[in-house]
C-alpha cells in the first residue's frame, strides 16, 4: 500500500493527476486519514500529495479556503514526526508563495496562538536541518507579508498552550522567546546549509525593521550578546575570508547584507554594552573593509568582463540585479564602519595598527568608500589615527586632499 500511495505522491505533481484526485474529493479523504490513522508514514504522504495539488493555482485556492481542512493542516505542525513537519512546511510555504491565497493563511496563523510555540519549538530543539531550514523559509515569508503578525510573535512567549511532544518532550511548553529559537536554528543550520543560513539571518534583519524587534533583540537577558556573538563570528571568521577569492563577496553578498544590517541595528542601539566596545570589535572592522575590498575587486572584473563581450539584454538585466545587491551590501557596510570608526580611541586605533587591521592599505579603502557621504566620521577617525600614528595620517591626507580643508 505504502508503494502505491507513493506513486500517486510522484504522480501529484502532474496538473492532470492533481485536478483528478481534486474532483474525486482526495483533500477531503487525507482530513478522515489525518483524524484516524496512527501511521506517520501515511500521515507524511498525504501532506505530501496536498503539498505537490497546491502547486497549482486553483487547487491551492480551494485548499485554502477550506477552513476545516486550514486547522487541521495548522495543528500537523505539532506532529511529533519531523518527515511530516517538512511535509507540512512544505505545503505552508507553496500556499503562502501564492499571492491569491497568502492572506488568508497569514489570517488563520495568526488567529492560531499555537503555530507559533510549534514553529519555536522546532526551531530550538529540532537537529534536522532539511527541516529548519524549511520552517525558517515559512517564517521568513510569514514576517515579510505581515509586520502585524511579526509584532504579534516579537511580543508572545507569555502566554501558554499545549505544544507538540517532539522527541518525547512535555506537553507544557517552556516560554519560548523568537529571538533565542532563532539563534539556536541558525546555529543548527550554519555549517550544513549555507541558504538555511541565510533565511534564518534574514529573519532576523527583518525584525530590526521595527523597534520592538531591536528591543527584543538587544534587551534579551543577555543584553544581546549571544546574537552578536554569533553575527561577529560569521562575519569575522567564517564568511569572506583573506584566503577567499573576491568573487566570493557575489556569492555571499545577501547573508552579508542581512547580518550587517542587524550588527548595525545593535550597535546604534547598545553602544553602552561591553559586547560593543571597540577594543573588543577591530578584527571586525578590519572584515568591513575587506568587505568593501573584495566589492572594489568584483567592480572592476565586472568592467573587464563587459568590455571583452557584449551581454544580451536578459544578461545585463542578471547583472544590473547583482550590482544593486552590491550596492545594498556597500551602503550597509559603509554605515556601520562609519559609525565604528567614530568610536575608536588612540588606544585602539594603535591596536588596529599592531594587529593588521588598520593599515594605509585598508584606511585608503574606507576612505574611499566612506567619502563623500561620511565625511564627518572620517574626520573624526583622521584626528585620532593622527596621535596614533603621524606619518600615516599625513599621508592620507595626501590621498585625500579635500580632507585637508577640515582638519
Amino acid at each position: 500500500m505504502e508503494n502505491d500511495i507513493c506513486k500517486v505522491w510522484d504522480m501529484s505533481m502532474d496538473e492532470d493527476v492533481a485536478l483528478f484526485l481534486q474532483e474525486f474529493n482526495a483533500p477531503d479523504i487525507f482530513m478522515g486519514v489525518f483524524a484516524k490513522s496512527k501511521c506517520p508514514r501515511l500521515t507524511e504522504i498525504c501532506v505530501g500529495i496536498l503539498g505537490n495539488m497546491a502547486c497549482f493555482q486553483d487547487i491551492c485556492m480551494s485548499i485554502s479556503k477550506d477552513e476545516n481542512l486550514g486547522q487541521v493542516l495548522l495543528q500537523r505542525l505539532c506532529d511529533s514526526d519531523s518527515p511530516t513537519l517538512l511535509e507540512t512546511s512544505r505545503l505552508l510555504l507553496t500556499c503562502l508563495s501564492q499571492p491569491e491565497v497568502a492572506n488568508v493563511w497569514v489570517e488563520r496563523i495568526r488567529e492560531n496562538p499555537s503555530v507559533y510555540d510549534c514553529v519555536c519549538f522546532i526551531m530550538s530543539s529540532s537537529t534536522n536541518v532539511e527541516l529548519l531550514v524549511k520552517v525558517g523559509e515559512v517564517v521568513d515569508k510569514l514576517f515579510d507579508l505581515d509586520e502585524e503578525l511579526m509584532l504579534n510573535w516579537i511580543k508572545s512567549g507569555t502566554c501558554r498552550s499545549v505544544g507538540p511532544s517532539v522527541d518525547d518532550s512535555p506537553e507544557e511548553l517552556p516560554d519560548f522567546k523568537i529571538v533565542p529559537c532563532i539563534l539556536e536554528a541558525a546555529k543548527q543550520v550554519r555549517s550544513d546549509n549555507p541558504e538555511g543560513l541565510d533565511v534564518y539571518m534574514h529573519i532576523l534583519q527583518l525584525l530590526t525593521t521595527v523597534d520592538e524587534g531591536i528591543q527584543a533583540i538587544v534587551q534579551a537577558p543577555d543584553g544581546g550578546k549571544e546574537t552578536w556573538s554569533l553575527l561577529y563570528e560569521l562575519v569575522c571568521q567564517e564568511l569572506c575570508q583573506p584566503d577567499d577569492p573576491p568573487i566570493i563577496v557575489q556569492e555571499q553578498k545577501t547573508v552579508l547584507a542581512s547580518i550587517l544590517s542587524v550588527l548595525s541595528a545593535m550597535f546604534a542601539s547598545q553602544t553602552e554594552q561591553e559586547y560593543t566596545r571597540m577594543r573588543k570589535n577591530m578584527p571586525l572592522i578590519g572584515s568591513l573593509i575587506r568587505i568593501l575590498q573584495y566589492m572594489e575587486g568584483c567592480g572592476k572584473r565586472a568592467v573587464e568582463n563587459s568590455k571583452e563581450s557584449e551581454q544580451e539584454e536578459t544578461g545585463k538585466t542578471d547583472v544590473n540585479e547583482e550590482d544593486f545587491h552590491l550596492k545594498i551590501l556597500k551602503d550597509i557596510c559603509c554605515e556601520l564602519l562609519s559609525n565604528m570608526l567614530q568610536e575608536l580611541t588612540k588606544e585602539n586605533t594603535l591596536e588596529g595598527l599592531h594587529q593588521g587591521h588598520l593599515n594605509e592599505q585598508t584606511c585608503s579603502c574606507a576612505f574611499q568608500n566612506l567619502l563623500p557621504l561620511y565625511s564627518a566620521s572620517v574626520e573624526s577617525f583622521l584626528e585620532v589615527l593622527r596621535e596614533a600614528d603621524q606619518t600615516l595620517a599625513d599621508n592620507l591626507e595626501k590621498r585625500f586632499p579635500s580632507l585637508k580643508v577640515h582638519t
